[in-house]
C-alpha cells in the first residue's frame, strides 16, 4: 500500500533530503502514516537529523524520507500547456535556478526555518519550490520573489 500523501523535497546529496515537515511529526524512525497503520520503527535512524522544536525543516536519509515509497521527480520548464493538462503537484513551467543555489537555499532554511507549517498555504511543496525557483508560491499561477 502506498502512502496517502506525496512528500515533496530537496535532494541535497550523500543520501540527504531536506525537507519541511508539520509540527510533531516525527522524522528518522519511518513514522510515515500508510493508511491507518504506521509503519513506525522506535530506533531513530543515525543519519537523520532532528527535526528543530519549532519550525519543521528538517534532514533525512532518501530512505527515511521515501519510507518505502516511489521516488517521482518534479518537473520544472514544463510546457503551459502540459501543466494545465497533468496532475497538480507534478510539473510547472517555471526555470529552476541552479543546482548549488538550490542547494544552498535548502541548508539555509534547515537552518533558519521556512515559516510556520500550514497545510494549504506553506507546506512541503511550497517548500522545495521556493528552494528550487527562489518563489513563494501564492496560488496556483501566482508567485512573488523572496528576500530570504
Amino acid at each position: 500500500m502506498h502512502s496517502v500523501r506525496m512528500r515533496t523535497g530537496i535532494y541535497v546529496g550523500d543520501g540527504a533530503v531536506i525537507h519541511f515537515m508539520r509540527p510533531g511529526q516525527e522524522v528518522g524512525t519511518g513514522s510515515v502514516f500508510k493508511g491507518s497503520v504506521s509503519s513506525r520503527s522506535q530506533v531513530p535512524c543515525p543519519n537523520c537529523i532532528p527535526t528543530h522544536a519549532a519550525h519543521g525543516v528538517v534532514s533525512s536519509c532518501l530512505n527515511c524520507f521515501l519510507a518505502g515509497d516511489n521516488l517521482y521527480l518534479y518537473e520544472y520548464e514544463v510546457s503551459f500547456v502540459r501543466f494545465i493538462t497533468t496532475r497538480e503537484g507534478t510539473c510547472v513551467p517555471t526555470v529552476p535556478d541552479p543546482d548549488e543555489v538550490v542547494v544552498h537555499r535548502a541548508k539555509y532554511l534547515l537552518n533558519n526555518g521556512f515559516g510556520s507549517y500550514d497545510v494549504l498555504m506553506n507546506n512541503c511543496e511550497h517548500f522545495a519550490f521556493y528552494c528550487k525557483t527562489g518563489l513563494i508560491k501564492t496560488g496556483l499561477l501566482e508567485y512573488q520573489h523572496s528576500n530570504i
